[in-house]
């Protein structure tokens, strides 16, 4: 079974996102939104097309939680829900339960570290 396919996202703490947002594009021209930078980008030898997010957050969030850790990344996953049963047989903190929404799906482990991870089957997977 195939886990991780690409990254989805990174995912950072900062005091002033709409801050960082605009000195990224200023001054690294990254095409910044509230939510961050959408990069587009195709699979090789694939007619196949994803993205990867940049995000700021303020850093108040506890979208984080249970890490205290100031990043967070996102994979992009296939069939999570068979994914998330291997993980759980396998010892890995799962978080959450699956959430559907028209986009994709999303779900959350702990790394041996404690570090979050989101993993995101985006929707037409």
């Amino acid at each position: 079974m195939k886990r991780v396919t690409a990254i989805g996202g990174i995912f950072f703490k900062c005091k002033d996102p709409e801050q960082v947002n605009e000195w990224y594009k200023t001054h690294l021209g990254l095409p910044t939104s509230p939510y961050g930078a959408k990069f587009d980008w195709k699979e090789a030898d694939s007619d196949k097309k994803g993205y990867t997010l940049w995000s700021p957050f303020k850093d108040s969030t506890q979208y984080f939680e249970p890490s205290s850790k100031e990043f967070m990344i996102n994979y992009h996953v296939e069939n999570i829900e068979a994914l998330v049963e291997e993980l759980k047989k396998e010892g890995v903190t799962v978080l959450d339960e699956v959430a559907t929404y028209e986009y994709g799906k999303f779900v959350h482990i702990l790394d041996p570290e404690g570090n979050k991870i989101e993993l995101f089957e985006p929707a037409g997977e």
